[in-house]
């Protein structure tokens, strides 16, 4: 990210500030959006560190809307802001009463509350119905699973309504209420046709349709800062607050600066979300049984990609090493793996041992030592493992994305964190056998700050918001490169070990 050291410009029209949470921080960034001119500079950046209570897994909401309050104040102190936008994860959501007080802090989308819960949905609903309305992937945290995990509960029968995670946010600054359709298409409650709450699904499912606000659009009007929001923070108690595509994957496709067709983009941080951007959903029985996705991007696009682990088991792996003094810096971790042996191990990035936090180094090496692979022993070997099983993942995943869309792939825009990554970026190249274009990194806010600047005025359509994000970020390009024949064995090799359903 280009961090302002200067007062900006007269080039500059305007000043937004982009909420952006991710599931180990949060952020407030301050975007200034001209004609030629796309410039970031982080406000404030906050811990977010979910708590284990009695119960399970919870996400400190207080801590997080206090980190937001403080960011706004800090961004509001470099200049004027014209608008507001909040992003975060998906599927995670709070529980209002009738009086609006939340009913407890939202659980974690990895607590293992819903590991049981989807045959019990699936016996009222079967999977195959769930797709054909919805179009969603299987996740076992889906929001929909969550729900299920919770009939019965006092907390569930005191609901009033449901925010997801940004909607509630933005309740709180500003109190208005609406469920944004990128993030609520992520439900497993969302008809990937209509665009709508699915009537169908709450009927068969028990659900009090009356959980389930009003729909936004990105771009839409949320409201403007309640009094003790603009109190606190010294902003105008006008500033408004845009819906942007709240669902972060959502706003980082936005700013995937594709200008030209037949791309695919993989929006790479914590998961690893790779796919097709299309005109209409792929509800197919073929779709289902690849475990793909259709949730809604902007503009009625959807985003028909597949959630793949992620960066999350290089950073589990990180945090283990640092509890163990060993050294976690990437570079060198890195530079160590490039040296380690190619294709000695491999992982499905997804198998169900790999999603809850813990000692991931120990995982993987049980995992390669159960299907009958060399056991990583260095640090180098272990992410060398974890990259080139990511590449194969992505390679897959792209394939069949491009097989069941009837669509053809001619280069890779990888954005978002993992885009720093060099040697992922070339190992991904590599296995695809197609170009990829990396960055920019900012993505998610780069995409919240051009719907807010669209909805100023300030920026044209989606092309144009990608030409602007194209002709002003810092771009690296890979070609493919190495064995061809080499990828294709380990991609056999892994794509014949058993995988989760």
């Amino acid at each position: 990210m280009h961090v302002t050291t200067t007062p900006p410009s007269s080039a500059f029209a305007s000043a937004f500030a982009a909420v952006d949470l991710g599931a180990t921080s949060g952020r407030v960034i301050l975007g200034r959006v001209g004609p030629d001119n796309l410039d970031l500079t982080e406000a404030h950046r906050f811990p977010n560190a979910p708590v284990r209570l009695p119960d399970g897994l919870r996400w400190d909401a207080l801590a997080l809307f206090q980190g937001i309050l403080d960011g706004l104040r800090e961004a509001g102190r470099s200049g004027g802001v014209a608008s507001i936008g909040v992003d975060t994860w998906a599927v995670d959501y709070g529980l209002l009463d009738a009086d609006g007080a939340l009913l407890g802090h939202p659980f974690h989308y990895r607590d293992s509350r819903t590991d049981d819960v989807a045959e019990r949905v699936w016996a009222d609903v079967t999977r195959e119905q769930l797709y054909s309305i919805t179009g969603l992937q299987h996740l076992p945290f889906n929001t929909v699973f969550q729900l299920a995990s919770t009939e019965g509960t006092v907390q569930r029968n005191a609901a009033h309504t449901l925010l997801l995670i940004p909607d509630l946010l933005i309740h709180w600054l500003t109190g208005s209420i609406g469920a944004e359709e990128t993030n609520a298409s992520t439900t497993g409650l969302f008809d990937a046709r209509t665009g709508t709450w699915s009537a169908e699904l709450l009927n068969r499912l028990s659900l009090d349709p009356g959980l389930f606000p009003p729909l936004r659009a990105p771009g839409d009007f949320a409201g403007t800062l309640l009094p003790h929001v603009a109190a606190y923070t010294g902003l105008d108690p006008r500033t408004p607050v845009t819906t942007v595509a709240s669902h972060d994957t959502a706003s980082a496709v936005v700013a995937v600066p594709a200008t030209e067709p037949n791309s695919a983009y993989i929006s790479c941080g914590t998961w690893s979300l790779a796919g097709l951007e299309l005109d209409a959903p792929v509800l197919s029985e073929e779709s289902r049984a690849a475990n793909f996705t259709n949730e809604r991007g902007i503009d009625g696009t959807v985003r028909y990609l597949r959630n793949i682990m992620g960066m999350w088991l290089l950073e589990e792996c990180r945090r283990t090493w640092g509890k163990e003094g060993q050294p976690t810096h990437i570079p060198a971790l890195l530079a160590e793996a490039a040296r380690a042996e190619a294709f000695a191990s491999l992982i499905d990035p997804d198998a169900p041992e790999f999603l809850a936090p813990g000692d991931m180094p120990t995982r993987i090496r049980d995992y390669c030592a159960r299907t009958g692979q060399p056991v990583p022993g260095s640090q180098g070997a272990v992410v060398r493992c974890i990259l080139e099983s990511l590449a194969l993942a992505h390679r897959r995943t792209l394939r069949q994305a491009a097989e069941l869309a009837d669509r053809d792939i001619e280069r890779i825009h990888l954005v978002g964190g993992g885009s720093r990554n060099d040697l992922l970026c070339q190992l991904t190249a590599d296995a695809t056998g197609l170009p990829v274009v990396a960055g920019p990194t900012e993505a998610t806010a780069l995409g919240n700050i051009l719907v807010q600047a669209r909805a100023a005025g300030l920026v044209g359509d989606l092309a144009d918001m990608r030409r602007l994000i194209a002709s002003t970020q810092h771009l690296r390009h890979y070609t493919p490169r190495g064995n061809t024949a080499a990828w294709d064995a380990a991609a056999a090799r892994l794509d014949s070990a058993p995988r989760i359903p």
